[in-house]
């Protein structure tokens, strides 16, 4: 066990985080008070509790990822390039001051994701496809939200993945920010799979930054760590992933979850350990999209099992853990949003092995393509499609549904 993991297990919510509680309470509070206005919904029947499905906001151009703010308002990326936050139903203009970044192929503006200490510094974190001469390849940026919600300022560019080429796809990348502060995100293999099982390449990977960019001391591979060589990465948490494009941190146990693309069936669930090789493409669930094998099989040694798989493929992008008030049943359980067939997909999760018992798929075809999920202070689960005139989507208790 690694120094890092031996402090989640200890304490997954430090000092830091334990003092926020008021806060995170607050923010509850406001989001409810918001959640006042909107109009009644879809109600939508679920193996153990009905919801009520809102729409929040729509005419977005690809949203990609979702971020609820203490005050009740929303930040949203549009893969196109812009930032904007929603407020009761209206959303702004594009937020000013955002990176350089490179809207090419399956890139552009990807996650949006805030400091664990963003009531007082305000400082939140991007992840995007950037260019250089070489081609492309995913960055991670820091920067200070204004007051109004309006405008970057501070920005910086934290992390550029090692090598850049001209392909257009796999950029990952959500980013998970634990307790601690360290950031953990995701690239995908940037549709060169041999890259993934090379440790020098940031490509097909899980990785782990502190927040100015620097790298932690107990990351598996860090300087002077006794498995730091100069084949491997510093950054490099784990290996061996195709397309990441869903992360999260259980609060509760302090577990970090990773959801990722297959080819032709393969997508996986993992849980991703410190200097972990998980497979891809030396193993597989999955086939090529020209239905020939991947790989040597779905085992060998040497390279983790996922703790979940679709075949065949769901497309599933974000996810996470939902750990609220409003749905007591979903405690501990996963929340995958999933493209291919329009839906969200909810594992029941064995409160003491982890390992998954059950698979409810909720709001099949209903709403269009779910590209991510995130759960609000408040208890409630917002979602966007990706589409040409994408949405915000709220879930909530039904009326009537108990408890």
């Amino acid at each position: 066990m690694t120094a890092s993991e031996a402090t989640m297990a200890r304490d997954p919510i430090p000092a830091r985080q334990r003092a926020a509680n008021t806060f995170i309470g607050l923010s509850a509070a406001l989001w409810l008070a918001s959640a006042a206005s909107v109009p009644a919904g879809e109600i939508v029947p679920t193996s153990e509790v009905s919801v009520e499905v809102e729409l929040l906001a729509s005419g977005l151009d690809h949203p990609w990822a979702v971020e609820p703010l203490p005050d009740g308002s929303i930040l949203v990326t549009e893969r196109s390039g812009a930032l904007r936050l929603v407020r009761d139903g209206v959303v702004s203009a594009p937020v000013s001051g955002l990176p350089e970044m490179a809207a090419a192929g399956q890139g552009g503006l990807l996650d949006v994701a805030l400091a664990n200490d963003f009531a007082a510094s305000r400082t939140i974190f991007l992840s995007y496809s950037t260019r250089n001469d070489s081609g492309l390849g995913t960055a991670i940026a820091r920067a200070r939200l204004s007051e109004d919600g309006m405008a970057l300022s501070d920005v910086t560019e934290i992390f550029r993945m090692n090598k850049f080429t001209g392909a257009g796809q796999h950029f990952g990348s959500r980013i998970a920010v634990a307790p601690d502060g360290t950031l953990f995100f995701s690239i995908g293999d940037r549709g060169e799979s041999k890259r993934a099982q090379n440790f020098r390449d940031h490509a097909g990977a899980v990785l782990r930054i502190a927040a100015d960019g620097s790298v932690p001391a107990d990351n598996p591979f860090a300087p002077g760590s006794p498995n730091a060589t100069s084949d491997v990465a510093a950054e490099l948490w784990s290996k061996g992933h195709r397309n990441p494009q869903g992360l999260d941190i259980d609060p509760k146990t302090g577990e970090l979850y990773s959801v990722e693309h297959g080819a032709r069936g393969g997508d996986e669930v993992n849980r991703p350990q410190p200097g972990l090789n998980y497979g891809w493409p030396t193993i597989s669930y999955g086939r090529h999209y020209s239905g020939a094998e991947i790989g040597v099989g779905t085992t060998a040694e040497g390279y983790e099992q996922p703790l979940h798989y679709w075949d065949p493929s769901i497309a599933p992008g974000g996810m996470a853990v939902y750990r609220g008030e409003m749905f007591p049943e979903w405690d501990g359980d996963l929340l995958v949003a999933a493209l291919k067939f329009q839906l969200l997909v909810r594992l029941d999760l064995d409160e003491e092995s982890g390992e998954v018992l059950s698979e409810e798929r909720l709001l099949k075809g209903s709403y269009g393509r779910i590209r991510d999920v995130r759960v609000a202070p408040d208890g409630a689960v917002l979602m966007v499609t990706d589409e040409d005139n994408g949405s915000i989507l709220r879930l909530t208790r039904a009326p009537g549904s108990g408890n």
